[in-house]
């Protein structure tokens, strides 16, 4: 088990699969020492918990907890072409998508949800840059989109 996913034990979670992808696209790919993730729902044994727009449906403390399952099938899929999660040099760049009622302008401290979890698994190296972006609707009708990019190590 490498060190991040002892962490991630420590704090009571696990690494889920990497969620098959909605359409023509791959989970993840790498380029040189980066790895591009698409975005991530919030799946949780291959479905959505729940659906629905932040500020109407869904109340923004539920999406941050989705953020946090984004992020970690973000995880999921940057170990699925890196291979050990070990490699993060650091995060990059995370991107939030927040499905968003008409009035609703918390888009920020709903994605701080996969911003916090990064910084709790992997410290320093978690610490990014960051955009918060609201959103008619998402796939699925899911409340929450997150991307990530990470550098790695070398190999």
């Amino acid at each position: 088990m490498s060190a991040v996913e002892a962490k991630l034990a420590d704090l009571g979670l696990t690494l889920p699969e990497v969620v098959p992808p909605l359409a023509a696209y791959q989970p993840a790919v790498q380029s040189g020492v980066y790895v591009y993730t698409a975005g991530q729902l919030p799946m949780v044994d291959g479905k959505l918990p729940v659906t629905g727009k932040v500020g109407a449906e869904v109340t923004p403390e539920e999406a941050k907890d989705l953020a946090r399952t984004c992020a970690l099938n973000a995880l999921a899929a940057v170990k699925s072409v890196a291979g050990d999660l070990d490699r993060i040099a650091r995060v990059v760049k995370v991107v939030g998508f927040v499905a968003s009622a008409a009035d609703f302008t918390g888009q920020p401290a709903v994605v701080n949800g996969a911003s916090e979890l990064l910084g709790e698994v992997l410290g320093e190296k978690g610490v990014h840059a960051r955009s918060a972006v609201g959103v008619a609707v998402l796939p699925l009708d899911a409340p929450v989109e997150v991307e990530i990019q990470v550098e790695l190590t070398e190999a």
